[in-house]
């Protein structure tokens, strides 16, 4: 099973989840300034994805060349950039739409030149006081490399100063890591009407204020550009060099990788652009792009409400987990029965005062933890140093290699080591992507572990915005592999038998073949069989294979996936029996789960593992079962809710058009409120 035709690019497959994102900010009915936060998370995505998959492809095409091979990476670089160019048409179409219908709430964007009189005072006095501090231009003379300095997380404005024939260009980073970068003009007249100017128009307003006094120019002028570096990295093999010494040559690397997209103002002057193409060192196959005033729209997921409330998202305020409400402490509610929470619906808090308790509790003897990504203001991390202050034996697995995350768990692995906590790095050649906490106790003279298994990081920040499941268990069944994990981690080649966890790349393929596989011989042999699949990225072959395998056989698949999605559903006689849609809403889908029917004695897993090569093959991941019936029902529960969403789910087909599912006469339904309000039901 082999044919092309049967596979979409993932690539191509990442652009069309992308643009679900961008549909959120067309849809009328979600409010306003959530929509133009949208706008910023999509610009968010663009940025990671030209950092990271193009730059991947333009490697490939960069080695194929210099192999004098000749494959379909061109190719694929010429679809992409076709789609990118009409997805950013589409973005610059919707901002437009939402800067005049934010006037018709009263609330305006203004430029430098749409000013009052009063407002441009007070424009300048805030340049005075706040923001040319942080201004220090750089003089591009022929010497100067700019590659060496700039960074792909920043809006740069390239000022030009014309004296007679003479040109003079200064770049001028805008602050937006010390500064916002919306700043609200105070009211003026009409109390009604309220103003916000982005940071760049105000040093616009004021480029005569940075200027004069160190050129003379008759004409000076600004327009804005930004570019995107290779995110990827590579590491000395130099023997005397530790991981953590490694890591940080590593990201020097990143700082002064080149270029692999360079957008720039439509309006900027043909020469300035090519110079700037000269200096960045823009390759044949990097993505020149015109685009508007302003870059970076990133910033715009922090778009601020400085209007009424009903233009922001009602919020949901986290529900307290029944069992840890009525228990006096963590040990004692997870003692009593396996428990599951779901975030951002659940309180985080639970798991963070599961790890504080620890710290303390007299009865602890030790903690593990992997991390991979942590809030920059760690709760948890802060508890474990706590643990470790408190005479606990505390082991923190960090992943060093957490992309975009290198350099805070770099700080993170100092700070813990000076605290007295046992940091490891993993295992060389595997990412460790599992999210496990173990901690025991001792309890009438027996050691007895708890353990945490979930989807998502121990992050407090993302924990609001992410939905992820998290176990909760004491079962020996569970804890005792969970031990393992641990052990396989510290002694990689040490054979470990797992009977309940699915751990890669030690069983989890061989076991997802497996239980595919007796579906496949269960609707063979005419009794039920389907499997419900949610995942955030399945772009594995031989996993889609196998999914194809159960089409054919008459399993029903149903599959419920976020962003990369290489199986093609509905090819005739291949994948007829499997349905595929994409949920994007207020929340990030982020959970991995699997049910399998096994002929209505079902097996339910989550997961920290997409359906990807590497997450089964090249990472540490683990899946748990949910082995209590009352919390399987639960999920399948969730699931069901999830596909039947009639108001923001996406069919995922052969043609990528991001149709929204037909209601058709059903009644609307929301599948992240209807959760919310299963949920507290559950609860309450």
């Amino acid at each position: 099973m082999s044919t092309d035709k049967w596979y979409l690019p993932k690539e191509l497959s990442w652009l069309s989840f992308n643009e679900r994102v961008l549909q959120e900010a067309m849809d009328k009915s979600v409010p306003l300034i959530e929509r133009v936060r949208f706008l910023g998370i999509f610009s968010n995505n663009q940025d990671e994805f030209f950092r990271v998959r193009v730059a991947d492809i333009k490697r490939q095409i960069m080695i194929d060349a210099d192999q004098g091979k000749t494959n379909g990476a061109a190719t694929l670089l010429r679809d992409i950039q076709q789609k990118v160019i009409a997805l950013g048409d589409t973005f610059d179409e919707v901002y437009k739409e939402l800067i005049v219908t934010l006037a018709r709430q009263n609330i305006f964007l203004l430029n430098e030149s749409q000013l009052d009189p009063e407002q441009e005072a007070w424009a300048r006095r805030y340049f005075d006081n706040e923001i040319r501090a942080y201004l220090s231009p750089i003089i591009l003379r022929a010497d100067i490399d700019p590659v060496r300095f700039l960074k792909d997380e920043y809006t740069y404005l390239c000022v030009g100063m014309i004296k007679n024939e003479k040109r003079h260009y200064a770049l001028v980073e805008i602050p937006t890591d010390v500064l916002p970068r919306f700043v609200v003009l105070p009211p003026g007249k009409s109390r009604r009407r309220k103003s916000i100017i982005i940071m760049d128009n105000v040093i616009r307003l004021c480029l005569n204020d940075l200027f004069a006094g160190f050129f003379e120019y008759d004409d000076i002028h600004a327009y804005s550009f930004k570019m995107t570096r290779d995110a990827e990295y590579d590491l000395s093999d130099q023997l005397d060099q530790s991981l953590l010494e490694k890591m940080s040559d590593g990201l020097k690397q990143r700082l002064t990788a080149l270029p692999v997209r360079f957008v720039h103002d439509r309006d900027m002057p043909p020469e300035m652009v090519q110079g700037l193409v000269r200096k960045l060192r823009i390759q044949g196959h990097d993505a020149v792009m015109s685009g508007g005033r302003y870059h970076n729209f990133k910033d715009f997921i922090g778009f601020p409400n400085i209007g009424r409330r009903h233009l922001v998202n009602k919020p949901l305020p986290p529900l307290k987990c029944r069992e840890f409400r009525d228990s006096p402490s963590s040990f004692d509610a997870i003692r009593r029965r396996d428990i599951l929470l779901y975030f951002p619906y659940h309180s985080f808090s639970h798991v963070t005062e599961f790890v504080r308790q620890a710290s303390f509790d007299p009865a602890v003897v030790s903690i593990k933890m992997n991390v991979y990504r942590v809030a920059s203001l760690s709760r948890i991390i802060h508890s474990l140093m706590d643990a470790a202050s408190n005479g606990k034996k505390v082991t923190v697995v960090i992943e060093l290699r957490a992309r975009f995350d290198e350099a805070a768990n770099i700080d993170w692995a100092k700070t813990m080591t000076e605290a007295g906590i046992d940091v490891e790095f993993g295992v060389p050649s595997l990412k460790v992507h599992s999210k496990l906490c173990l901690v025991t106790r001792r309890e009438a003279g027996q050691l007895v572990q708890y353990a945490h298994v979930g989807t998502g990081n121990f992050n407090e920040k993302t924990a609001k915005i992410y939905t992820d499941f998290s176990l909760l268990t004491a079962n020996p069944d569970i804890t005792n592999e969970v031990a393992a994990v641990f052990d396989f981690i510290r002694q990689p080649y040490r054979r470990v038998k797992f009977n309940h966890l699915l751990v890669s790349p030690l069983n989890a393929r061989r076991s997802l073949y497996s239980m595919i596989d007796n579906e496949i011989t269960n609707a063979k042999q005419g009794l039920p069989a389907s499997l419900t699949l949610k995942i955030n990225n399945l772009v594995d072959k031989g996993l889609i294979n196998r999914l194809y395998g159960a089409s054919q056989a008459g399993v029903s698949i149903d599959i419920i996936v976020r962003g990369m999605c290489s199986l093609l559903p509905g090819i005739p006689g291949v994948s007829d029996n499997i349905r595929a849609i994409s949920i994007v809403d207020r929340h990030l889908e982020h959970p991995r789960v699997l049910v399998f029917h096994n002929n209505g004695q079902p097996k339910v897993y989550i997961s920290s593992a997409d359906w990807m090569t590497r997450n089964l093959d090249f990472r540490i991941e683990v899946s748990t079962p949910i082995l209590d019936p009352t919390l399987q029902k639960r999920i399948i529960d969730i699931l069901q809710i999830q596909l039947n969403d009639t108001t923001k789910a996406r069919v995922l087909d052969q043609e990528q058009n991001n149709h929204y599912v037909d209601r058709g006469n059903r009644r609307k339904i929301r599948s992240q409120t209807a959760i919310y309000d299963y949920l507290k039901a559950l609860e309450e």
